[in-house]
């Protein structure tokens, strides 16, 4: 994130104001907009002594890039999160959760993946520098404040990113609908970094190559493929399920 950035929508500022409130340099809202949410906004940024602005709808239009900033945008500064896979591993006390995103180009797919990977308490997201959506304004909108907390971390070569987790003694788990092996079938309970494919192509042959076992989401209906947010939410909840069963044998 640059220092002059702009984040937007409800959730993701709050969030910026409740995790980070010193990074937030001013607070711009819809002059207009005299509705609870925006006093609860205003209250919570006034505690927290933000300068704020009231400005009209077509300012924040600009500063947003878009119109789906619901009335509030905040320009904020740099947070320091993790900026390298050693800086997540060496930090962990517990088996390590990672989501690797194989090429993911869609804003609103990434923005979901990092607020899935923050409710089921991933350590880091990763994912290719190259032909792959980074963390931009709608990522952090969509993700309502799970990018401010969750580490993505770009890598410039994924492959030789993998083999750098396998040295670490992470699993690596291929997301695949041609796996034969089924998810719940699958123990999950030491360290594992899922890896989920591109939107349409799934896992591109090098990266399959690299995961340890290739598994399938069992599918009960007449869908035969999901969401690569979906699929990621799923495969990180049952690795999570897994562990708390563990836990309380």
């Amino acid at each position: 994130m640059s220092a002059n950035e702009y984040i937007y929508g409800f959730h993701a500022v709050q969030s910026r104001l409740r995790s980070h409130a010193d990074s937030v340099n001013e607070l711009y809202v819809d002059v207009e907009r005299k509705d609870q949410r925006v006093r609860n906004l205003l209250e919570l940024a006034e505690q927290l002594k933000v300068r704020i602005l009231p400005v009209d709808r077509k300012r924040l239009d600009g500063m947003a890039g878009n119109d789906k900033h619901q009335g509030c945008v905040a320009r904020v500064s740099a947070i320091k999160l993790a900026v390298s896979i050693a800086d997540v591993l060496d930090v962990l006390t517990e088996p390590a959760l990672l989501l690797v995103l194989d090429g993911v180009q869609d804003p609103h797919n990434l923005g979901a993946c990092l607020r899935l990977a923050d409710a089921l308490g991933a350590h880091a997201v990763i994912a290719p520098k190259d032909r792959a959506v980074g963390v931009n304004a709608t990522v952090r909108k969509v993700a309502s404040g799970a990018a401010d907390v969750v580490p993505f971390i770009p890598v410039t070569n994924l492959a030789r990113s993998l083999r750098e987790l396998k040295d670490a003694g992470i699993w690596l788990m291929g997301a695949a609908g041609d796996a034969e092996q089924d998810l719940f079938a699958t123990q999950l309970v030491g360290p594992v970094a899922w890896v989920m494919g591109a939107e349409g192509e799934g896992l591109r042959r090098l990266t399959r190559e690299h995961c340890d076992v290739l598994v399938r989401i069992p599918m009960f209906g007449s869908v035969d493929s999901l969401n690569v947010s979906v699929a990621s939410g799923i495969c990180l909840y049952e690795t999570r399920r897994q562990r708390g069963a563990l836990a309380k044998d």
